[in-house]
């Protein structure tokens, strides 16, 4: 904007619009021979810190490290913001990235109310959404985006197969202790769902507000309702609580609990004494095979920590995405949203999985059982492999979606 001001001051025969055209022209310029910026937007320091937070740009960095660091000729460059669990602090985040910054993809976003915020905009700007911390199943649903890409898992997969396993296991009355915002009002609506298939009752729900420290009045309405499973449809450090102050309280003693969405952090934070025998949905196990464990071992160097799922799906989602741009010859969002979906996806969690039109990734998920301390051998040994998944048995099918956008046949 200098050679804007300095052409106005010196009285130089240009009109003001031209000088703002030659002004933007310059600053589009630069934008083209810039950086190709990747937006990491998180939780560093609250509830979803460790299922996400630096892990997460740790993770999109490697992938970046792993494409040699330039895409199109220009190099790559993240950039990472905290989203607070606010949607109107996330979305003053993301709109100053795409308007002012040349982010041209946004990514994680570990909280539903701030991810279907972050859809809207980069709805509207037509740049590129890689949803890997979010859990919404309306990312695919009414709020669904040509240029949004649903990554990791959702509500529907972990009520597939979390709630669908317990009731399987004979569990026939439910009490729901959910987080009162889209994360877990979703997760309840979803698994109410399955309950209800399997011939299952809900005898009593409560919500609490995101950041609960104490949840003691809310376990003793579960524990007077003498249901067979106590279902925690909140995430991180809410969850957490949650189960420390269930066993507390002797909850555990004549209830199951049932986290509904999980990570492994969370697990390592509560210890196996306390989280043994839990059945929970992921996406990623670190330990799973040979190439999660080299992967993982990258990871754990440079962070110190387990990678959770939400961590593989943004690196997942980096070099997917990397790999459309060089494919499409351009960083044009809609152009390379549909690259995205034309690519199969396969790396290291991921096994031939497509992008359905409504942006869902459809890939295998994991039924895992927590161990007990005496099962654990070894560093991070914490889970026990039940079931496998198929991700057309996962997902919810995308014809029972409703995403506005599809072309109706």
């Amino acid at each position: 904007m200098k050679a804007w001001v300095r052409l106005v001051r010196n009285g130089v025969g240009k009109s003001l619009g031209t000088a703002m055209t030659l002004a933007m022209a310059a600053t589009s310029a630069m934008a083209q021979g810039g950086p190709v910026r990747l937006g990491v937007l998180t939780d560093m320091s609250s509830l979803y810190a460790d299922n996400g937070g630096q892990g997460s740009v740790v993770a999109a960095q490697m992938a970046v490290d792993d494409f040699k660091g330039k895409v199109l000729g220009r190099p790559i460059e993240i950039v990472a913001g905290d989203h607070q669990n606010k949607a109107d602090i996330g979305s003053v985040v993301a709109r100053r990235w795409l308007e002012n910054e040349n982010v041209e993809a946004i990514l994680d976003v570990p909280n539903s109310a701030v991810a279907l915020a972050v859809q809207g905009i980069t709805r509207d700007k037509k740049k590129l959404f890689l949803a890997t911390g979010a859990a919404t199943s309306r990312l695919t649903g009414d709020e669904c985006s040509p240029t949004g890409i649903h990554w990791t898992y959702d509500t529907y997969a972990l009520s597939q197969g979390t709630t669908k396993a317990i009731s399987r296991l004979g569990a026939k009355t439910w009490f729901f202790l959910s987080a009162d915002y889209s994360l877990g009002l979703q997760l309840e609506a979803d698994s109410r769902k399955v309950i209800d298939a399997t011939g299952g009752k809900v005898v009593g729900a409560v919500k609490h507000s995101i950041n609960t420290p104490d949840f003691s009045s809310f376990l003793l309405q579960a524990q007077a309702s003498k249901a067979d499973v106590i279902a925690l449809a909140d995430a991180g450090g809410d969850f957490i609580n949650a189960v420390k102050q269930a066993g507390e309280f002797g909850v555990t003693r004549r209830q199951k609990l049932a986290g509904l969405i999980v990570f492994i952090a969370d697990i390592h934070s509560l210890g196996l004494q306390s989280a043994q025998g839990l059945m929970l949905s992921s996406a990623f196990y670190w330990d799973l095979n040979d190439e999660t464990r080299a992967w993982s071992k990258r990871f754990i160097e440079r962070t110190k920590k387990v990678p959770t799922m939400i961590h593989a799906g943004t690196y997942g989602a980096v070099m997917h995405y990397l790999k459309a741009v060089e494919a499409a010859g351009t960083l044009d969002g809609p152009t390379v949203a549909a690259r995205m979906r034309e690519l199969p996806v396969n790396d290291f969690m991921t096994r031939n999985g497509r992008i359905r039109q409504d942006g869902r990734l459809v890939r295998d998920m994991y039924l895992f059982r927590v161990k007990s301390p005496a099962e654990s051998k070894y560093q991070f040994d914490y889970y026990e492999l039940l079931a496998t998944i198929p991700g057309e048995e996962a997902f919810k099918p995308m014809e029972d979606g409703g995403c506005p956008f599809l072309k109706k046949s």
